[in-house]
């Protein structure tokens, strides 16, 4: 049953009384995704006198306002930092009002008309919404098209001389158009009457739209009932750019968590975990899928279900040690090598965390403990073998669920491999077939930086970037430079099936492998050290001059496979 009133009012009221005054946005609520192009078609709609919808505000009586985390609009809005700021409600001495739907169109409006759009593209630009007088409301109705001239300039191209651009933030100054237009005939002086009477119609539009059309309609609901309110939030959410599952999800621990502000304490955890290293993208909906599992008692499912008022409680006294954990995992990880490249399953990392969890060990990670280093060495070959595998592929909540059973059962074992390998139903070493499929793999493709890492099993990873180099290089192998050298049909064939593959790949520092560039691997092999050829598994031969490609490639494809048979969890 409804409980408020729509209410209607303009955009200079909205902006000027509305926003950041008594008008914030709940914790529940997801942060800004438009872009300038959805902001200019935002603006262009209103003048053109189309609906926007309505806004839902949910009005907080001025009692109750410390029961509630509040964030406030962005004005100046960065890419790169992107969070909103809490609210201070103090100082409020009324009723207030939190957005439940029209965040994105409200942040837009004030972005427009009070602030900026900052981003990093070659260089950082802050740009500001103008409108350009000059242009005349185009006649032919096209969605795709705007219809005026809005666009997201810098301000040194306020001056443009082919354009009359107007910040339209500038039109809040100004009650009447009459003062509007007055404010800038220096500028607009030196145009025709033509020309002028455009730029006084577009300005016109642009003071109506804000000072007193009443485009503004918002919903204003009065429920008490927080479970009410999340799920009002969650129906009126569904459409648009859609939410991302983690959204709604954090909408519920948001609304349930008691001492922790659950928005912050997940936003800023991922940012930290994605830090690690060399940098991952791990999202929210990891974290929190990765909080169920490394709870006690809490189902694997990742649904809106699981996350009961008691299983958000397990979860928020859990937190310090999913942090913990989790971040442990990521590190160790790192030290291994891995990265968003080779990390291809993202749940394959969680009954690691799992079993990090349980063995509570201080400084796992860096520790050179004998006993230790045997087990991280384990994790990192089970790691491979069932992430080359795609064992977390399909079914990974059955699958995590059989490895977290396994972990309980075995946790005073130091890595239960073996036991989680015959769960899983998955050998502990490689197959003769497994590795012939293996040495296809392509360069750049879903596997080739993680098998590539099986060829190095004594290589320091840590806070090195290492980039896939082709030994002989891929210039050298089109089919017109091959035919030149005089080769048969089916040497080329044999050359063009070979070059891209596991055989003619590398892990060089990225130095090294800039510093290679497209030079002849022939010449390549005498500026390097002694010890070069044993760690890149390179064969000796007399000569690596690019005609004996085939031979080099015969003689390395059987190392590789030496290399990868002896890659086993025994």
């Amino acid at each position: 049953m409804a409980t408020g009133d729509y209410v209607n009012t303009t955009v200079n009221d909205i902006i000027r009384n509305f926003i950041n005054r008594n008008t914030f946005l709940p914790a529940i609520q997801r942060e800004y995704v438009w872009g300038t192009y959805e902001i200019c078609k935002l603006f262009d709609s209103l003048m053109c006198g189309y609906p926007i919808s309505s806004f839902l505000f949910w009005k907080i009586r001025e009692e109750d306002k410390k029961k509630w985390t509040a964030y406030e609009f962005i004005k100046d809005y960065d890419r790169e930092s992107p969070h909103n700021s809490e609210a201070n409600l103090d100082g409020i001495n009324n009723d207030l009002y939190l957005v439940l739907d029209g965040q994105q169109r409200m942040t837009s409006l004030y972005i427009g008309l009070k602030g900026s759009f900052s981003f990093f593209h070659y260089r950082k630009r802050k740009e500001f919404l103008a409108l350009d007088l000059l242009k005349k409301p185009s006649k032919e109705i096209n969605p795709d098209e705007l219809q005026y001239g809005f666009e997201f300039i810098e301000e040194k191209d306020f001056d443009d001389a082919e354009h009359c651009w107007y910040k339209v933030g500038d039109i809040l100054n100004y009650e009447k158009p009459r003062e509007a237009r007055q404010a800038i005939s220096n500028k607009t002086s030196k145009f025709t009457n033509e020309q002028q009477e455009v730029i006084e119609n577009n300005l016109e539009d642009l003071h109506n739209m804000v000072h007193t059309t009443r485009c503004i309609n918002y919903y204003d609901e009065k429920t008490d009932d927080y479970d009410k309110v999340v799920e009002i939030f969650v129906r009126t959410n569904t459409g648009g750019i859609k939410l991302e599952y983690s959204d709604i999800l954090l909408s519920t621990a948001t609304a349930k968590w008691k001492n922790l502000n659950a928005r912050e304490e997940i936003y800023n955890f991922t940012d930290d975990i994605n830090k690690i290293g060399n940098g991952y993208r791990f999202g929210k909906d990891f974290v929190m899928k990765a909080a169920m599992y490394l709870t006690e008692g809490l189902p694997i499912q990742y649904k809106v279900s699981s996350f009961t008022k008691e299983n958000l409680e397990k979860i928020e006294n859990n937190w310090d040690n999913i942090k913990q954990s989790l971040s442990e995992t990521v590190s160790l990880l790192s030290n291994f090598g891995f990265n968003d490249k080779n990390i291809v399953s993202k749940n394959a990392v969680l009954p690691i965390a799992f079993y990090i969890n349980n063995k509570n060990v201080k400084n796992f990670v860096n520790s050179s403990d004998k006993k230790l280093v045997n087990i991280k060495n384990k994790i990192q070959k089970w790691f491979v073998l069932n992430t080359i595998r795609n064992v977390f592929g399909s079914s990974s909540d059955t699958t995590l669920k059989q490895c977290q059973e396994i972990l309980i059962q075995f946790k005073n074992l130091d890595f239960p491999y073996v036991e989680l390998n015959n769960k899983l139903s998955v050998a502990s070493e490689l197959s003769e077939s497994e590795i012939e499929n293996y040495l296809k793999v392509t360069y750049g493709t879903k596997y080739s930086y993680l098998l590539l890492s099986l060829l190095y099993p004594d290589r320091d990873w840590s806070d090195k970037k290492y980039a896939e180099d082709h030994i002989f290089p891929k210039s050298e192998f089109t089919r017109p430079k091959l035919a030149k050298r005089g080769y048969s049909e089916e040497k080329i064939q044999n050359y063009l099936n070979t070059y891209n593959t596991i055989v003619n790949l590398e892990l060089l520092e990225e130095n090294e492998n800039k510093s290679k560039n497209a030079i002849g691997f022939d010449e390549w092999i005498k500026t390097r050290d002694s010890n070069f050829k044993k760690r890149h598994l390179i064969p000796e031969l007399e000569t690596y001059d690019f005609d004996h490609f085939l031979k080099f490639s015969a003689a390395r494809e059987k190392m590789l496979k030496e290399r990868y048979s002896d890659f086993s969890l025994k």
